[in-house]
Order: structure tokens, then C-alpha cells, then sequence
């Protein structure tokens, strides 16, 4: 009886169903980035200072410059410590409507030095210079409330967590095809409310509820295309669907840049989603899904249906389609014990979760970091998300050559060190910054889509799936704590949040060379195959143990 990869390699692995369901799906990828990061361009923090009634009316009467305006009535912008609180989020204790206040130094009148004059935070609000306006301007999540931007992004990667734990659930239970269309349907709702969101609160709930579902549409159209092509297509499909991710993050500057306002924003980013509904009518059920569940009526339809998108003859013995399984699979009941339960496997694990624990905080943390430091926010955000592509191409290009472990290691190593490098840059070069920033971003993205596949290679077939969703949850717990360990460190010393992910990078590059390389060995079956990885020979053909697991990480997370 055939299987699907056998039905496959006669009515075309990769031809033009494949090629056209891959561009649709992708675009699911694309819609993602907003999601992820969105928070660089919807919560920028502009320069700012408390708001003092009066100032604007002394100002037009004395026909002050702006410069003078703020040299006159805003303390600590001529300190060099403590300068950006005092300006920020201290205002001086004057009233600007007394009568007595001159033109030239006004403040001179009331003390012989203005750093004896009592201050105060700020009462009446603050002044943002921006063009623009961002959830911090309207809300005002600046100085005493600045850890709620922290919280707003920390929802979305919580939410991608709890999601994960779910998805997984409902797409092998009712399918892959209702598991896309009901994520996508809650993902364009809840970003469109989000939009139009009355309070900080409600905001929050919404962006919360954005999260558990956008990344189970992602994972959704990612386990589609690839149970779609053949097994000699599914990794580099899989690296170039992640790839799409990149294009979202390339193009979302310049989003932003032509809609300056974030509820805007937003919209802009939210609405063309619903167009994904449409996929009822484009993209089938996954045949392979279909097969697990005995409907083998409906698996045969599709695959009649791609034969005829591909102008191809179906085989004559269709009718007999199977899904191949693995005796072991049936005999075993995956059990989290398993993970830790010998010397070897306990190590894998343990080593795993770090890596996907410090490559998610030093990945989204340099997106934040240059976010918060850059000096043209929209072109650092550019040219650090371009780094993503040369990424996939060396993925692409050492996986099969070099193996999987030195290049992850290196990778880390190489993100872990322009970290560091980083704190000895000034701030003057300002494109030597964004170059070390760009190379961290590149390693880090080369380690995220690599562990996914080691990942899946070091576990036995029966707790493939259930390794995959334990270790890449650590993804989703550091970015709960990444906004908080970028934005608060950086209040005690802006370079502080760099060691951070130089030690985290070099210790995850330090560690990957405890792992075994993968690279020509077949897959383990049972836990002894496992434990002795090492000692194992090639008994398959590589490209038929990529995605044999629908994981639970973000991409490029």
C-alpha cells in the first residue's frame, strides 16, 4: 500500500499546488512579525519632559526659541549624570504665571543657583516630542509607569506560551485546516480590538489573547506546507517559511514610518489578516492528517486534487493510501519522566532548554535594545532585520556540509561576543553599534531555526513531539522576561542589558559542544538508540527526518 511520500513522488513533491499553497501560507508567516516585535514601532518612547502651565504662555511672550525654553524652565539637561530622569520626569516647583518672572534666566529671581530650587514629579502630565503618537504618549507609560510597555510586550509572548500548550492539542484533534482558519480568525479580531482598545487594561487582555492564537496560526500553516511536499523538499521549505518571518520584519519599518500614529498602526497591520479566511476555499486539509484520522475518502480526494494542480497522473492503486506507522509509537506512552530519564537524555534536555531560553532572550532582546538606543529607529530596524536572510542562506548552505552542532555553536558564540563588543563601542560610532548589533542578530537567528531541527533529532519517535514542545517553551518564558531585563537594566546602566546576552550567548555556544552531532544519523527510535546517539550510524536518508514534529516555537524566537 502507498504511502503519502510514495503518492507524492509520482504526482510531484513540489510542483505547482505545492508551490502555490507555500506563497499563501507564507504570507501567514509575514503577518506574524507585527505581532512579535510590533512593539518597537507602537510603544517607541520619544524624548520627553513634564508638563508646567505656564511655561507655553511665558514662552510666546518672551519669544523664546525652543532650545531656550527648555534651557530655562526644564532641570538637569546641563548635568551629565542623572540628567535623563531629572528632565524627563522632574519638574521645578515654580509657578509660571507669577508676574515676576523675567525673560532672561527667570529662574535667577527665585534662587542664586537653580539646583537649590525644590523639585517635584511631574503633576500635570508630560510634554512628547514626537509627530506621532504611540501607546506611551496616550497613555502616558513613561518614568513611575515605563514597566507597562515592559508588561504590554511580556503579554504577547505569554500568550504565546499558553497558546502553545493548546494548539498542539487542537490540530492533531480537529485538523490542521480549522486549527488555521479559527487562530487566524481570533488573531484579526483581537489585533483590530486591540486597536481600538479604550484603556491600558483592556489592551492588554486583547494583546494577551493576540498572542495565544497568532503563533498557533503560524505553526498551523507551518505543519501544512510541510506535510504538503515531498520529504526532499521539506527542509528547505521549512527554512524559507521561517524566512517569510524576515520579509514581515523588513517590511514593518516602513510601515510604520508612513503611519506614525499606533492605533493606525495597528489597524494597518491587523486588518489585511482577515483576507487569510480565504484559504477555506485555497488550501486543503493536510492529507496526512486526514489519514491519522481513518478518513481516507477525503485523503484520496486531495491527493486526486493535487495531482491535477500538478498536471500529473494518479497512481492506479490511490485508492489504497496509508499513513505508515511506527510499531514503537504504538507501544509506548510518552511521559515527561522520559525526558530526564537517562544520563544522556537528562543532559540533552537540560542543555536544550537553556539554548532555547538565552537564544529567544538575546534574539528579541537586540531588537529591543536597538530599538530603545538607535539613532534612526526605522533604519536600524531595517538593516539588523536584513541580517536574517544571509542567516538562512549559510543555514542552507553549511547544514548538509558542516552538520548541525559547530555551526549553532558558532553562531552563539559569534552573538554572544558582538554583545560584549558592543560595551565598548561609543555611542559616537553609531554605525559600528548597528553593524555588531546586525552580526548578533544574524547568529541569533542562525541558532533559532537550527535547534529546532537538533531538537527534534535527539529525542526517540514516541517523545519527539512532547521534547519539542518542553524545550521551545523556554522561548516563550525568556521572552516574558526579556522587555523587562532590556528596558529596566538599561535605567541602571544602558550597556548592562549587553553583558547579559554576551554571558548568555557564550555560555549557550560553550554548551552546544556537549551536544552530538545529528548530521547522517537516523532518527532515534526508542531511548537506548538515544542514550548512544554518538555511536550511531546513518540508516536513512536525511531528508526524511526534518518536521516529523509539529513544534511549539516561534519563529525566529
Amino acid at each position: 500500500m502507498p504511502s503519502v511520500d510514495d503518492v507524492l513522488e509520482q504526482v510531484g513533491e513540489f510542483g505547482r499546488f505545492q508551490k502555490q499553497a507555500f506563497l499563501l501560507l507564507c504570507l501567514i508567516s509575514v503577518s506574524l512579525a507585527p505581532v512579535y516585535v510590533g512593539i518597537v514601532f507602537l510603544a517607541f518612547t520619544p524624548d520627553h519632559r513634564c508638563r508646567s502651565p505656564g511655561v507655553a504662555e511665558l514662552s510666546q511672550r518672551c519669544g523664546w526659541s525652543p532650545a531656550e525654553e527648555l534651557n530655562y524652565t526644564v532641570p538637569g539637561l546641563g548635568s551629565a549624570h542623572g540628567a535623563s530622569f531629572l528632565s524627563q520626569c522632574m519638574q521645578y516647583e515654580v509657578d509660571w504665571n507669577q508676574s515676576t518672572l523675567g525673560c532672561v534666566d527667570p529662574l535667577s529671581s527665585l534662587a542664586a543657583n537653580r539646583s537649590h530650587l525644590p523639585l517635584s514629579p511631574c503633576r500635570h502630565g508630560w510634554v512628547y516630542d514626537t509627530p506621532g503618537s504611540s501607546i506611551v504618549t496616550e497613555f502616558n507609560l513613561v518614568c513611575g509607569d515605563a514597566w507597562k510597555v515592559d508588561l504590554f510586550q511580556s503579554c504577547v509572548n505569554l500568550g504565546f506560551f499558553l497558546g502553545s500548550l493548546a494548539v498542539g492539542y487542537i490540530a492533531d484533534r480537529f485538523g490542521r485546516k480549522l486549527c488555521l482558519l479559527a487562530t487566524t480568525l481570533v488573531t484579526s479580531l483581537s489585533g483590530v480590538l486591540t486597536a481600538v482598545a479604550p484603556d491600558y487594561i483592556s489592551m492588554l487582555l486583547f494583546r494577551l489573547l493576540q498572542g495565544m492564537v497568532s503563533k498557533g496560526s503560524w505553526v498551523s500553516g507551518y505543519t501544512l506546507i510541510t506535510e504538503f511536499v515531498g520529504s526532499g523538499y521539506r527542509r528547505t521549505t521549512a527554512i524559507l517559511y521561517q524566512t517569510a518571518f524576515t520579509v514581515g520584519l523588513v517590511g514593518l519599518p516602513g510601515v510604520a514610518y508612513a503611519i506614525p500614529y499606533w492605533r493606525w498602526l495597528q489597524l494597518a497591520v491587523s486588518l489585511p489578516t482577515f483576507f487569510f479566511l480565504l484559504y477555506y476555499w485555497c488550501v486543503p486539509e493536510s492529507p496526512r492528517w486526514l489519514l491519522s484520522q481513518k478518513r481516507t475518502t477525503q485523503a484520496v480526494r486531495v491527493m486526486e486534487q493535487i495531482a491535477q494542480k500538478n498536471r500529473k497522473v494518479p497512481p492506479a492503486d490511490l485508492k489504497m493510501l496509508c499513513v505508515k506507522e511506527e510499531a514503537s509509537s504504538e507501544k509506548q506512552t510518552p511521559s515527561f519522566a522520559d525526558l530526564f530519564r537517562t544520563p544522556s537524555m537528562r543532559k540533552h534536555t537540560f542543555i536544550l532548554m537553556y539554548m532555547w531560553f538565552s537564544c529567544a532572550v538575546v534574539y528579541q532582546g537586540l531588537i529591543l535594545h536597538v530599538g530603545a538606543t538607535g539613532g534612526n529607529l526605522y533604519l536600524d530596524f531595517f538593516y539588523s532585520s536584513l541580517m536574517e536572510f544571509p542567516a538562512a542562506f549559510i543555514i542552507l548552505v553549511t547544514i548538509d556540509r558542516i552538520g548541525r552542532i559547530y555551526p549553532m555553536a558558532t553562531s552563539n558564540l559569534v552573538a554572544g561576543a558582538a554583545c560584549l563588543i558592543m560595551i565598548f563601542i561609543p555611542h559616537e560610532l553609531h554605525w559600528l553599534n548597528v553593524t555588531l548589533a546586525c552580526l548578533g542578530r544574524m547568529g541569533a537567528t542562525i541558532v533559532l531555526q537550527m535547534i529546532c531541527l537538533v531538537n527534534a533529532e535527539l529525542y526517540p519517535t514516541f517523545i519527539r513531539n512532547l521534547g519539542m514542545m518542553v524545550c521551545s517553551a523556554l522561548c516563550d518564558l525568556g521572552g516574558i522576561f526579556t522587555p523587562f531585563m532590556v528596558f529596566r537594566l538599561m535605567e541602571v546602566w544602558q550597556p548592562l542589558p549587553l553583558i547579559l546576552f554576551g554571558v548568555l550567548g557564550l555560555t549557550a555556544g560553550a554548551m552546544a559542544f556537549l551536544l552530538p552531532e545529528t548530521k547522517g544519523v537516523a532518527l532515534p527510535e526508542t531511548i537506548e538508540e538515544a542514550e548512544n546517539l554518538r555511536r550511531r550510524k546513518s540508516k536513512a536518508k536525511e531528508n526524511t527526518i526534518y518536521l516529523q514534529v509539529q513544534t511549539g516555537k516561534s519563529p525566529d524566537i
